[in-house]
């Protein structure tokens, strides 16, 4: 697959009053046209501080981000962004909130069509019939989903999730997490997401980007999560690849991510049980 995102040898250093601090150290990833990557890790590790970068929002120090073919060194509306927190503006509606986003991207767009492109994502994301509500009138639920409705609106190469479901109760992260996917594979956009939730990162991810801890942190592992989308959420909880690979990350957070790459013990890679389950399938299909 051809490099969408291509991170090189991000370093990210900070001065202080002892000297030099090195957040991130030679971070390396590429990322495929279409995948849907996270990154996990213990706080402080410096996830979100790669998000940032690649963002435009935060310098490195020496390395390179490429998208689609340019280096990043700004922020710009080909990324949309979702914070932990969605940031509206508390004097606009949920629908201005939107709006003020597409009129900045789609200027050349008439009013009509910007108002076709606003309702559709409102709607999308469930707020149709909230759309004209003021911040403080929403539930911090769907403050987020007006969160999620701007960056998609925008259309942007990419997305950047920055634990965007970290806020919310269970059941509101699990619905919001459904409409993000649902969202997503309409077009499948490239995204790039922060979590501290493993089973959050297994049923949204592809590949899952586990980060050594900081200060000095650099990619640790990575896997790839081998279940075939559209993925349910009951069903995969029901194998026993999930609990394999759910303890895999589990134990690399616990053990292991104290350790430089170069330095680990040497381990087996997560056992990818897709060959196994196209056996099953075929022999289903003989005998049924």
């Amino acid at each position: 697959m051809k490099p969408y995102l291509e991170i090189s040898k991000l370093n990210k250093i900070y001065p202080t009053p002892k000297g030099p601090a090195v957040i991130v150290k030679d971070f390396d990833l590429t990322i495929g046209k279409g995948e849907f990557i996270t990154l996990i890790g213990h706080s402080g590790c410096g996830k979100s501080t790669v998000l940032s970068i690649v963002a435009g929002l935060s310098d490195l120090t020496t390395g390179a981000v490429v998208l689609a073919g340019r280096e990043v060194n700004a922020a710009g509306p080909d990324r949309g962004v979702v914070f932990q927190a969605p940031c509206l503006l508390p004097w606009f509606t949920a629908y201005q909130n939107v709006m003020l986003g597409v009129e900045q991207v789609f200027f050349t767009a008439s009013p009509e069509e910007r108002h076709q492109i606003v309702e559709y994502y409102l709607h999308v994301v469930g707020l149709g019939d909230s759309m004209q509500k003021y911040p403080s009138e929403l539930s911090g639920g769907m403050r987020q989903r007006v969160g999620i409705a701007r960056a998609f609106a925008l259309s942007p190469k990419m997305l950047l999730l920055d634990e965007p479901f970290g806020m919310l109760d269970s059941l509101t992260r699990y619905e919001l997490q459904q409409v993000l996917i649902d969202l997503w594979k309409k077009d499948q956009k490239t995204a790039l997401m922060v979590t501290h939730d493993v089973d959050e990162a297994i049923f949204l991810s592809d590949r899952i980007v586990m980060m050594s801890d900081g200060p000095e942190a650099e990619v640790g592992d990575i896997v790839r999560v081998p279940f075939a989308r559209p993925r349910d959420r009951r069903e995969i909880m029901e194998m026993p690849e999930y609990y394999e690979l759910r303890e895999y990350l589990i134990e690399f957070l616990n053990e292991r991510s104290h350790d430089r790459p170069s330095k680990m013990n040497p381990r087996p890679a997560f056992r990818d049980p897709e060959p196994i389950w196209s056996k099953i399938n075929e022999i289903q299909k003989i005998t049924a």
